[in-house]
């Protein structure tokens, strides 16, 4: 064990040493590493394979300039990143992010959490991620098309179905996602499921809108029925108010839950009665408008400004469903002082980890991103078999598979976490059983 231990610590040198500006993925690859070493320690080729070095470099970056013009007739440039992280079980899958944040660290963090989400889904996809700094917040439907167009216009050259097939993330909704497969089709002159997240009239999938969200309450429904936790008549906080956040506070409605909490970048808002869905779903979808709007038709409500404090309601679940590391020791240290029994990560990594550490000494029960919210790519994939297939599936048919998905995902961790001596420790689990598959392909397929 020593010896594995030193060969993590040798690899999570290098790459800080090789990319030290790289924080964010720094951190997850720690997160992963230091979690796999029994695995490492039950297949000791992998260490003459150098399996840990390649399994954290990307097969391929690609970055390009992105130039668009605003509707000012004004020139504006931006940057367009495609990192293709692994291809070992599959064609790379991973979604698209527009925000300005986006840079090399957190695509290549985000990319390697798709890696091990999508072998835990059980579905042949390899992992991928990318986007640009490119703010679609607040630009007109014609600068947005425009803009996308022209990102197109590059990454075309990058992706195809049986290559790479990006989906929607952050700032990438169904708009951004036709206007980007129309660039596609207009340029390659085929037709294909090269995107995920399409429309429902050219090739998108019913339910996929509400997959990762609803993929989060099965996952995190498993874990508090394994523990003897009815999620009904339970207290819900939610962070967020786009795609995630909107579908798990339906389906934890659904479920019985009473959800007290949302958010956007700008603050959060506590409904004491619950918050009203449809409301939150025309302010956030239908006028594209700030969560503050919230109060004004409900006066019980509050809103407050500065998105951290929503984790200063109390509540018995709390589901981060807005960004990464929007979860410190702070505000992890608030939720168990307030009695929280579990907390299910909807975002990418959006629990910092310390604060994992925390939650998980105090007994929280924790779902951890990369199987949690592992529904959206799942049902990703079953878009691309309906595409391949000239089918469409209905609701209740893709609801009905998610669902065994992420049963199988959670067992899977679970599996993993007891076979290797750290049970009910499902980040570790996941780790273990995402890698596990990862390595056992590409130890197969060579020094490639």
């Amino acid at each position: 064990m020593a010896d594995m231990k030193a060969y993590v610590q040798q690899v999570l040198d290098e790459i800080v040493k090789r990319d030290p500006d790289q924080k964010e993925f720094h951190n997850t690859a720690k997160e992963i590493l230091t979690s796999i070493i029994p695995v490492l320690e039950a297949h000791p080729e992998y260490q003459k394979d150098r399996l840990l070095e390649r399994f954290l470099e990307p097969e391929r970056t690609v970055i390009f300039r992105v130039p668009w013009v605003d509707d000012n007739g004004d020139l504006q440039v931006n940057r367009g990143f495609r990192i293709q992280m692994s291809s070992a079980i599959g064609p790379y899958k991973g979604g698209l992010r527009f925000h300005p944040s986006v840079n090399l660290s957190i695509l290549k963090f985000l990319a390697t959490e798709q890696v091990l989400k999508n072998a835990l889904s059980g579905l042949p996809i390899g992992g991928g991620k990318g986007g640009s700094d490119f703010d679609p917040k607040g630009k007109s439907d014609g600068e947005v098309m425009r803009f996308c167009q022209s990102f197109m216009t590059e990454l075309y050259r990058h992706i195809g179905a049986d290559t790479d097939v990006p989906a929607g993330d952050i700032g990438v909704g169904g708009r951004e996602i036709g206007y980007l497969f129309g660039q596609y089709k207009r340029i390659r002159d085929t037709y294909e499921g090269v995107l995920t997240g399409k429309g429902l009239t050219f090739g998108g999938s019913l339910a996929r809108t509400e997959a990762t969200g609803y993929g989060l309450l099965y996952f995190v429904k498993d874990m508090l029925d394994d523990n003897n936790i009815d999620i009904k008549g339970k207290t819900v906080a939610v962070s967020g108010a786009g795609n995630v956040a909107t579908y798990a506070i339906e389906k934890a409605q659904q479920m019985g839950a009473k959800v007290v909490t949302c958010s956007d970048s700008n603050g959060y808002i506590y409904d004491p009665e619950g918050i009203d869905l449809d409301l939150v779903k025309d302010i956030k979808e239908v006028r594209r408008g700030r969560i503050k709007e919230y109060v004004e038709k409900h006066r019980k409500a509050e809103y407050h400004e500065g998105c951290k404090g929503v984790w200063t309601v109390k509540c018995d679940i709390a589901l981060p469903c807005a960004t990464q590391n929007e979860l410190d020791l702070e505000s992890a240290k608030t939720l168990v002082a307030n009695g929280v029994k579990a907390v299910g990560e909807g975002a990418n990594m959006p629990s910092t980890l310390d604060a994992i550490e925390y939650l998980q000494s105090n007994g929280v029960l924790f779902a951890p991103a990369k199987a949690a919210n592992a529904g959206g790519v799942s049902v990703s994939a079953l878009e691309m078999s309906q595409n391949s297939e000239r089918l469409s599936w209905t609701f209740e048919e893709v609801d009905h598979r998610l669902k065994g998905i992420m049963d199988n995902i959670y067992a899977q961790a679970k599996g993993c976490a007891e076979k290797y001596g750290c049970k009910g420790n499902l980040l570790a689990g996941a780790n273990m059983a995402g890698f596990a598959k990862i390595a056992e392909a590409m130890h197969a397929q060579g020094w490639v």
